[in-house]
């Protein structure tokens, strides 16, 4: 019996890692970094899909945190104890990874030495230590570092798509767009999201139009459409986007903005595609 209340304790903290606010400061850091290394939007959403979505969930189960007889899989000095400054190492090496995907120039291991000890607290690493830590990683996330479903890639063929059917597109800014999916993958709740990248990329798209297009001109059937495009339910999208909207927004800056209540429903009385 003791056991198994120890195997459940030890199961419920692995649930609860790595916490909302350690979870927070830690994607902050990534986009920080991201910022400061002027990546493509492809390389930091990669990079976030690597940290937030495959490496800090793995990480319990492979240092043996989901049970109290689980055996460690993975042992380190890099990993044991977690201080935040190793974690915004591994943080820098999903960047890493990244860029060497998607960048035909990929960054040097010295040019994210150099950020980091400009930016990680409390600890230097040497290149050796982002070359150990890369091989961890690797092992922790069991190589899946595929990227071709991620909700920015399905962004950017939704918004070009419908720049070319309609000149409303040209009123869509992609910064908008990234803003919200940055800003949703600091909260593990609206992180979740980006389980289902296809559906989110439609949402934000949405969202993106009721933010950026005068409320004048909403004549083009934005919802009919990505239905269309994506064949998602008209109302499933909705729900995200007022989900996107009211995570972004505070109510009282929508009122404010509009001078009366805002209701996404008036986006489902538009004509038919």
């Amino acid at each position: 019996m003791e056991v198994e209340e120890e195997d459940a304790l030890a199961a419920a903290a692995a649930s609860a890692w790595p916490g909302s606010s350690r979870r927070r400061h830690l994607l902050q850091f990534l986009l920080h970094a991201s910022k400061r290394l002027d990546l493509r939007p492809i390389v930091k959403y990669s990079a976030l899909e690597f940290f937030a979505s495959r490496f800090l969930p793995a990480l319990p189960r492979k240092m043996g945190y989901c049970g109290a007889r689980s055996r460690r899989a993975v042992r380190s000095w890099l990993l044991e104890p977690l201080r935040d400054s190793n974690l915004e190492l591994f943080a820098l090496v999903a960047v890493w990874i990244a860029s060497k995907i998607h960048d035909l120039r990929p960054l040097s291991v010295k040019s994210l030495k150099a950020l980091g000890d400009r930016i990680i607290s409390d600890q230097h690493f040497t290149c050796r230590d982002f070359v150990d830590a890369e091989l961890l990683f690797m092992e922790v996330v069991e190589h899946n570092i595929g990227s071709s479903s991620i909700a920015f890639i399905y962004l950017e063929e939704l918004l070009i798509h419908f720049r070319e059917i309609s000149k409303l597109g040209d009123l869509l800014d992609l910064d908008v767009c990234m803003d919200f999916l940055d800003i949703l993958y600091e909260t593990e709740d609206t992180s979740l999201l980006f389980n289902y990248p296809c559906s989110l990329a439609a949402s934000t798209l949405v969202a993106a139009y009721v933010i950026s297009v005068p409320k004048q001109t909403w004549e083009f059937p934005i919802l009919p459409w990505v239905r269309f495009a994506t064949s998602y339910d008209e109302e499933e999208i909705m729900k995200i986007v007022l989900t996107i909207l009211l995570h972004v927004l505070k109510v009282d800056e929508i009122k404010e903005r509009d001078k009366e209540d805002f209701d996404v429903r008036c986006l489902l009385r538009t004509c038919d595609v």
